[in-house]
């Protein structure tokens, strides 16, 4: 059984960025992303509406933490206390020495190499801090984008599911990657 424990909250950097603690100053950042049909066209997640909405994520990310069970990071540019995106280890399954990441980034920085930074950083911290013997990533088919950032970083698939969930009154299919701790 994997021991986990966020406190003190470990803030991570990269060449290009910084990983914090989210806040409820971020609120207003993460409803930027969370409603914007273009970041959110491949995440089977209701577009949100209003910040009230951004605000129940973010409680839901307080509370996982709080609890051990997943940990959520605001990204952020070096020089910026603005949020741009989020990375995150939303699901641990410490009995069986996994996790499964979830991460998005804004679409005015998506394609400068800015997510593969905090990837990489993201997936150190899993494997020589939290220890998991997995990370797993459930990407929608149709994100080549998300794909390619999975590959890029040694995630192989393992899985194609048709039909996996109900959203929106249709099935949408899902891939499975996992990338294993490079360490064992």
């Amino acid at each position: 059984m994997l021991t986990v424990n966020f406190i003190p909250f470990p803030t991570l950097y990269t060449e290009h960025l910084h990983l914090r603690e989210m806040t409820n100053d971020d609120v207003e950042g993460l409803f930027a992303m969370r409603s914007n049909p273009i970041n959110m066209q491949y995440i089977s997640r209701h577009i949100a509406q209003t910040i009230d909405d951004a605000q129940v994520l973010i409680d839901r990310v307080k509370r996982l933490l709080a609890n051990n069970e997943g940990i959520t990071w605001a990204v952020c540019l070096k020089d910026s206390p603005q949020i741009i995106g989020t990375f995150g280890f939303w699901r641990i399954d410490a009995e069986n020495h996994r996790t499964e990441i979830g991460y998005m980034l804004h679409q005015d920085h998506q394609g400068k190499g800015l997510m593969h930074e905090v990837m990489q950083t993201g997936l150190e911290y899993a494997f020589n801090v939290l220890k998991v013997h997995a990370v797993e990533a459930s990407i929608n088919p149709a994100n080549i984008g998300s794909i390619n950032l999975a590959e890029r970083n040694g995630f192989i698939r393992e899985g194609y599911f048709k039909d996996m969930y109900y959203f929106n009154g249709k099935y949408v299919d899902t891939c499975m990657y996992t990338l294993f701790n490079p360490h064992e």
